[in-house]
């Protein structure tokens, strides 16, 4: 009997803990965003054909959130999210259509380029000590150049018919792309939670010092980050360009914001050494619910954008004064270093 009480007890303690997360909050939210929108578009939000595109068009938010939450990490930022995913998205649709290489040759192609501009970010930040942000800005002006040399002024469109196909493709109304997104948010949870090397990736963005001292190479685990970033962003290219009728220089032009949007909000501190892969999901779900508000009520596209930008600086915001709250009411041990404020690099 004694048994049952204390897992009832512990039960209800960590519903209670559960209760005061992120994640909790957002599910809420999605919740309640989707009832509010089914209540008025009449109940049509709900029917399988709205959530089919609805679901559709969510993978990609959620990879690119997921790419930018492995960088962020370890304390980096990738401002070349977009760049990398709208010029992997181009080169493949051009290998497709302008040379006739077959779409799994083409998709490989795409995510190994992804993969390799990951990993030659990520050594060019570890062998020239410059601010990620700097390199991966730098990167971002690369990509868009040869993106543009690419596509130049026109659409690409005459790919795969089966790839475009694996697109729109949506058993039980739930597109294959979508579950990609989904099986890449497990495969990555399971990675960075079970896995020695993900658990060294988290160490080394939450506190390097510590980190070196305890063996681990935090160069490498920078390395590691990007790369594993260049490749999510690398499925999230695959997954647009399935979806999309086309390619062209415009893609992953709108893909930063919300890159950065979904972990922020997800619970992912700018600090490092921490990862919230259903939080980011959630977040970008959010956000897709407030693109799919936009477009019911036929709202201004730009509004979608200043609110997103609220949210997350709302978030960067609280999350600093949660810090600041702590770092006073906790006492610091003789010789400890002073607490990082949440936003620093």
């Amino acid at each position: 009997m004694s048994t049952i009480r204390d897992q009832q007890s512990r039960a209800v303690t960590a519903l209670h803990r559960f209760s005061r997360t992120t994640t909790a909050m957002l599910l809420l939210v999605v919740v309640a965003g989707s009832v509010a929108l089914e209540v008025a578009s009449s109940g049509s939000f709900l029917e399988g054909p709205s959530v089919r595109v609805f679901l559709q068009y969510l993978a990609t938010p959620v990879l690119i959130g997921l790419a930018q939450m492995v960088a962020l990490c370890v304390g980096q930022l990738n401002l070349a999210v977009g760049a990398l995913g709208g010029c992997t998205a181009c080169l493949t649709g051009v290998l497709m259509a302008d040379h006739g290489v077959p779409a799994g040759v083409a998709v490989l192609v795409g995510l190994l380029t992804a993969t390799a501009v990951g990993l030659v970010t990520g050594i060019v930040i570890v062998a020239t000590r410059i601010n990620g942000f700097i390199v991966t800005l730098a990167t971002m002006t690369i990509l868009l150049g040869a993106q543009y040399r690419l596509t130049g002024t026109r659409t690409v469109d005459g790919y795969s018919a089966t790839l475009r196909h694996l697109g729109t493709a949506a058993p039980l109304n739930v597109p294959l792309v979508f579950v990609t997104a989904v099986v890449a948010a497990a495969l990555l949870g399971a990675f960075m939670y079970r896995t020695v090397a993900g658990r060294r990736l988290l160490a080394a963005g939450g506190n390097p010092l510590a980190a070196r001292l305890s063996g681990i190479s935090t160069d490498r685990q920078v390395v590691a980050a990007h790369t594993l970033s260049g490749l999510l962003v690398g499925v999230a290219a695959v997954t647009a360009t399935a979806s999309l009728p086309g390619v062209n220089r415009s893609v992953g032009g709108d893909w930063l914001l919300p890159s950065f949007a979904a972990p922020i909000i997800g619970g992912v501190a700018l600090t490092g050494g921490s990862v919230a892969v259903f939080g980011t999901v959630l977040a970008a779900f959010v956000t897709r619910l407030i693109d799919a508000a936009r477009a019911q009520f036929s709202l201004d596209p730009s509004w979608v954008n200043l609110l997103i930008g609220l949210v997350v600086l709302g978030t960067v915001a609280g999350g600093h004064l949660h810090q600041s709250r702590l770092a006073r009411s906790t006492p610091a041990a003789p010789g400890a270093p002073a607490p990082r404020p949440e936003g620093a690099l």
